[in-house]
């Protein structure tokens, strides 16, 4: 296929993310011909972009548009709902509900999927809605933003000062709602899922804390994810979980129970903890998560004996079957109002008289 790989460009950046080229190689080494369109700040440059590539599908990697975190995604994949073009990952809508963690925790309770109890702090009232019976401590958050933005190790806290001077950091930095969510301590996992109809969930892979100082917080925040320089980024690391068949296969219900009640599309990874009593709590839901070469979610699909290059490439053929189904679909319902149509203009048979 003709695949253009769509992804977001920060402003002054010289290079793409190396996700990118990553991708494009896998998909090129499976016979596709794919092509790198990024795009920033102007919906133009996506419609104009996706139209001179012309794909068969849109391998879509954007993370933002126009430096919007929040709704930038959903945008992106409305536009591309327009121009009636296939792409991988979710739509609009799905996106939303993962996006907005309360909405999110009511879906999980809906489909009795363990979370922790909640309270969201809305920048714009006074009012806050509760989603259970809060105790300290308690871990505070934008509830629509991801990859760790706006958590640090300040984000703990544990009592209602300062609670008060998180929610309004929050709402100050990021003009975002505060969620805040009562602290589960336990190990962290995070399970990977491929797949639509029947989805699959890899090996859970641990995150490895024990490199942190005594007292640290046990969290992947901005600093332990992305600065280099920091002994919370050196102190942590991702490795394939050693636990038994039973709580490997625990895990991996919990993830799948997750995937669809969040309607997540052909890949995502989901965060969890594990209490010492044995409960799992579902942290976060990422849906369309980062797919480079040494992700998470390519270390544990390897566990899986699937490689990288396997990986990626199943990724676009299950996005083309969501879309033929869709597209079969729509004919069909088409076909029936043009048949309750005729139906209806046909004109009535006279009732014969009696004799």
């Amino acid at each position: 296929m003709k695949i253009t790989i769509l992804a977001y460009l920060e402003a002054g950046a010289k290079e793409p993310d190396i996700v990118m080229p990553q991708v494009a190689e896998a998909l090129e080494l499976a016979g596709h011909k794919p092509t790198i369109v990024t795009i920033h700040d102007d919906a133009a440059e996506i419609v104009q972009g996706v139209r001179d590539s012309k794909p068969d599908l849109v391998f879509n990697l954007v993370e933002s548009f126009a430096d919007d975190i929040i709704g930038g995604l959903m945008g992106v994949t409305g536009v591309l709902d327009l121009m009636q073009v296939p792409y991988t990952g979710g739509g609009p809508g799905e996106l939303y509900l993962q996006e907005d963690k309360a909405l999110s925790k009511k879906l999980l309770a809906y489909e009795q999927v363990l979370y922790p109890d909640y309270a969201s702090f809305s920048p714009t009232s006074s009012d806050f809605e509760t989603g259970g019976n809060l105790r300290m401590p308690l871990f505070v958050k934008p509830a629509r933003m991801d990859a760790s933005i706006g958590i640090d190790e300040k984000s703990l806290v544990r009592n209602s000062k300062e609670l008060m001077e998180r929610i309004s950091y929050i709402h100050k930095t990021f003009g975002d709602t505060a969620l805040a969510e009562e602290f589960i301590e336990g190990r962290e996992f995070y399970v990977s899922v491929l797949g639509n109809h029947d989805p699959i969930a890899f090996p859970p892979v641990e995150m490895d804390f024990s490199g942190l100082p005594d007292g640290s917080v046990r969290i992947m925040d901005s600093l332990a994810k992305f600065d280099e320089t920091s002994h919370r980024y050196h102190g942590t690391k991702s490795v394939i979980a050693d636990i038994d068949a039973e709580l490997k296969a625990k895990l991996q219900r919990v993830a799948l129970d997750a995937y669809r009640a969040l309607r997540v599309r052909d890949y995502g990874r989901i965060d969890l903890r594990l209490t010492e009593s044995g409960e799992v709590y579902v942290i976060e839901v990422n849906a369309s998560c980062y797919l480079e070469r040494s992700s998470e979610f390519a270390m544990a699909a390897a566990a899986a004996d699937l490689e990288y290059e396997a990986l990626i490439n199943r990724i676009p053929k299950l996005a083309m079957e969501r879309w033929k189904e869709r597209t079969t679909a729509k004919k069909k319902r088409k076909r029936a109002a043009a048949k309750a149509e005729a139906k209806a203009a046909k004109p009535a048979k006279k009732e014969q008289p009696e004799s």
